[in-house]
């Protein structure tokens, strides 16, 4: 019999916004078991879990996602969490704001891109060392993943586009010298995929919020990383599944395959 291919399952939830009056509990929880019986590796929430940065909305949050079983759950800073200096609520109830996660086949690598009640976000060069630091750490053979919460590039049909990384252009030069495979990120409510070289930009939808764009529905990502394949699908709580990529990987690169985009790409 073949030995089964070693792969690191990754679940990406983002924007889940506790507080606002579009929130929708019942997709955050559905989610929370589709992904449990999933039984992922990692389980990486890419920011704005609040409204506003509150106590209480943080309190609430944290109780929302205990049920998560994954031991590996990385969760990172939204600009609605950095609203009213609301990243003090998250560093003592969910840890460092810079954190990296490491096994045989994968790094990532996740920092914060908030700023204290602003809605645009910056990594800063201080930071810059350090990313390329912790990716050096790690085998070289790994697939290295940068999470932050802000979109590095423009999503389409997300209206002018105030609300970016100051300082994308000095963090694309970071990741890409440091050899980072996919970004994942959030921010817009629109779940897209660019493809720069040979580096994908994944952006997550918002997993339990109502404040959508056209026809988009609430959904998340789940990232299957194979030694010679990696798979990305969409979820919508409740409803389908579909795959939007597939891959081939050629020694730690990835090289693409097969689409299975939609012509409107940021459709579910």
């Amino acid at each position: 019999m073949a030995e089964k291919e070693k792969e690191t399952i990754i679940a990406q939830i983002s924007d889940i916004h506790v507080g606002e009056s579009h929130f929708v509990p019942s997709l955050l929880t559905r989610a929370i078991d589709e992904i449990n019986e999933l039984n992922p590796d990692v389980v990486i929430i890419t920011g704005d879990l609040t409204a506003n940065g509150f106590r209480r909305e943080y309190e609430t949050v944290k109780n929302y996602l205990a049920p998560i079983k994954c031991k590996n759950l990385m969760v990172q800073l939204g600009n609605h969490d950095s609203r009213n200096v609301g990243y003090l609520h998250f560093e003592e109830l969910f840890g460092q704001r810079y954190k990296t996660f490491s096994n045989e086949e994968v790094t990532i690598i996740a920092a914060d891109s908030s700023e204290p009640d602003l809605d645009n976000g910056q990594i800063g060069r201080e930071h810059y060392k350090w990313i390329k630091e912790e990716l050096a750490k790690k085998p070289k053979k790994n697939f290295k993943i940068f999470a932050i919460h802000h979109h590095l590039v423009s999503v389409p049909n997300t209206g002018r586009e105030r609300n970016i990384v100051n300082d994308a252009g000095d963090v694309l030069e970071t990741i890409v010298d440091a050899g980072v495979d996919m970004v994942l990120c959030g921010h817009k409510h629109v779940p897209y995929l660019w493809r720069i070289e040979d580096m994908l930009v994944v952006t997550a939808g918002t997993v339990s919020c109502l404040r959508l764009r056209g026809i988009i529905e609430p959904s998340y990502n789940i990232i299957y990383i194979r030694e010679k394949e990696i798979d990305i699908y969409r979820r919508s709580p409740f409803d389908r599944i579909e795959k939007i990529l597939g891959v081939k990987r050629v020694g730690r690169k990835a090289k693409l395959c097969e689409k299975f985009i939609t012509e409107k790409r940021q459709q579910a």
